[in-house]
């Protein structure tokens, strides 16, 4: 008599599929793998002075390869209900008013093309012509897409002395905290982006925008501000001085000085440097002063999420960029490690640099020609911002002497940056690493 079979073929197709829906569940399980993803962090649009509207500037950020765009108008989120004008006002003290009423009418015959009338609301008044800015809520839902594209609430906190923070993936309003000096203006505003933050639970972060606009911020002002990690090392507008002048130190080079008198001070935590767009206009006939694509962040980051982001970029898994694209950027006990990823006929630079101990944190005043103190960052010794190492090629290493209070790297393109900002040294693609600290 033959053996019965243990499984009879039905039970053998319920055994193969619990089998496999067991191995799905534990395929689910397993954490999603980091990746990278580019975003801008500082973008305006009609809600404040941008002059374009807000649904067009998305769809340019998503179409030209960009994964998360944060909106940070002027002392506005784009919320509510609000109608720009189709004529230019004519009282002398609406000037913000009559600029929004000039781009909305040069911008709505794209705008109507693009959407729509279905999409785009207009209305007729005694007083004139209006069409409708779509809030954040409605926009949003016509380009946020899981894993490819999201969109970020912000707010470009704007004193009058020109001292703007940007805070990222804020749930309401911040008014501009007013000071005495500019070092209370910055820690005020600041404090009360960290107070939204412990009151709602809602990760977001402020950061400092172009310290060399108007010449507004100092180094060592940066350097006594509480609670803020991060600044724009690079910012895409013509007119905040990336790269400082003869009495006025550049941005890149205010790093290095804030990252020692960080140390100097006991401080054992980095500030990152920011690439951004600072974008404002955005149609071909347009002003170039503030184009979009000039900078950008890339994140290293398990899911594109505002949670996953901000924590991301808070522990510093990110580089800045105006075009260069790194592969990977690591660190072990021993040594830093940056791979770039090759383009044909381009060759590429990096510095690694950093501050030793030893150094003098003292500076100098700088002094004009009539002999007065100029109100400017102070001027270190070379030693400050030192470069350490200068690798070519594709792959560069730095290994740890022992001594370092941080190095970071900056990677230099021989590729011209496509609609540079007018400044002569950023007028190739590079890309800045974060800092990574060293020696206490």
């Amino acid at each position: 008599m033959p053996k019965k079979p243990l499984f009879s073929p039905s039970w053998l197709g319920v055994l193969v599929i619990l089998l496999l829906l067991s191995g799905a569940r534990l395929a689910a399980q397993q954490p999603t793998a980091p990746r990278w993803w580019k975003g801008n962090l500082h973008t305006h649009s009609l809600w404040s002075d941008g002059d374009e509207f807000p649904e067009m500037i998305a769809e340019w950020y998503k179409r030209n390869g960009y994964n998360f765009l944060a909106f940070t108008e002027h002392n506005a989120i784009a919320s509510g209900s609000q109608w720009v004008a189709l004529r230019a006002a004519t009282d002398t003290a609406a000037t913000r008013a009559r600029q929004q009423a000039r781009s909305s009418i040069a911008a709505l015959p794209a705008y109507l093309a693009r959407f729509g009338s279905s999409w785009v609301e207009q209305r007729r008044r005694p007083d004139g012509e209006f069409v409708r800015l779509k809030p954040f809520s409605e926009f949003r839902t016509l380009f946020d897409e899981p894993g490819r594209f999201l969109l970020i609430n912000g707010e470009e906190i704007t004193n009058d002395s020109v001292i703007h923070i940007n805070a990222i993936h804020l749930q309401r309003l911040i008014e501009p905290q007013p000071g005495p000096s500019v070092l209370e203006i910055i820690q005020k505003n600041v404090d009360a982006v960290l107070a939204q933050r412990r009151e709602t639970g809602q990760p977001m972060f402020p950061f400092i925008n172009h310290p060399n606009f108007r010449w507004a911020i100092t180094a060592e002002e940066i350097s006594r501000v509480r609670g803020v990690s991060f600044f724009e090392v690079y910012n895409g507008h013509l007119d905040v001085n990336n790269e400082g002048d003869a009495q006025r130190a550049g941005t890149e080079r205010m790093w290095d000085i804030i990252l020692t008198l960080w140390h100097a001070a006991g401080r054992r935590e980095p500030i990152f440097g920011l690439g951004t767009d600072d974008a404002h206009h955005y149609r071909p006939e347009s002003s170039k002063v503030a184009r979009p694509g000039r900078g950008w962040i890339v994140v290293r980051a398990a899911h594109l999420t505002p949670e996953s982001l901000v924590t991301a970029i808070e522990a510093g898994e990110f580089y800045s960029s105006t075009g260069v694209v790194l592969r990977d950027v690591r660190r072990d006990e021993q040594k830093i490690t940056v791979e770039i990823e090759p383009e044909a006929g381009v060759s590429f630079v990096t510095q690694f640099i950093g501050t030793r101990k030893g150094y003098d944190a003292a500076g100098t005043p700088v002094i004009d020609a009539e002999g007065k103190p100029v109100r400017t960052t102070r001027r270190y010794e070379d030693e400050i911002g030192e470069v350490l190492q200068e690798v070519r090629g594709t792959s560069a290493s730095y290994t740890f002497r022992g001594d370092e209070v941080y190095v970071r790297a900056k990677v230099v393109s021989s590729k011209p940056k496509q609609d540079p900002t007018s400044d002569a040294a950023l007028g190739f693609e590079r890309a800045w690493t974060q800092p990574f600290l060293g020696a206490p």
